[in-house]
């Protein structure tokens, strides 16, 4: 006899990834050609963004945003900056579950894409390969948090 998992009115949670696509791409080489003739010894700064939209109950659109910024000897040899987006179908999750799922599980997958894509240019601009270390979206997720829970507990002053 087959068991029966949710009632009717109970909803199963489901993930599906709707649709991946790059949603705008800026690269930019201020110091060319100049730049070419220095040492390749490059200071990285990565910065890492997460929008969040609601396109109906069910379909959510996040796009992380991905900013590389490569200097050498303080000149900018190039700032590059890539929106990977996703449309993605989340259906039976709670309040509480979203949260995770959108700041992290989400982020984590458009990732790669993102990493591809910076890889690609950076190489069509004239530069060595660049290839970005895996991130921990978990623990970004939580640091977010954290500081959320800080800005909003009651400040103690002394009078």
């Amino acid at each position: 006899m087959a068991e029966e998992n949710a009632s009717p009115t109970e909803e199963q949670a489901r993930f599906v990834i709707q649709k991946i696509y790059t949603k705008d791409i800026s690269f930019e080489t201020p110091n060319s050609p100049d730049i070419f003739r220095d040492e390749w010894k490059p200071e990285l700064d990565l910065q890492l963004g997460n929008e969040y939209a609601s396109i109906d109950d069910d379909n959510h659109e996040i796009t992380l945003t991905v900013t590389v910024t490569a200097k050498v000897a303080d000149k900018v040899a190039f700032l590059v900056e890539v929106k990977q987006a996703g449309v993605f179908s989340l259906t039976g999750y709670s309040d509480q579950e979203m949260g995770p799922l959108v700041g992290s599980y989400c982020p984590n997958t458009l990732f790669p894409f993102a990493r591809e894509v910076i890889s690609d240019i950076v190489l069509k601009g004239g530069f060595p390969q660049l290839v970005l270390a895996p991130v921990n979206f978990d623990a970004l997720y939580m640091n977010q948090i954290e500081q959320a829970k800080q800005q909003a507990a009651p400040q103690n002053t002394t009078h």
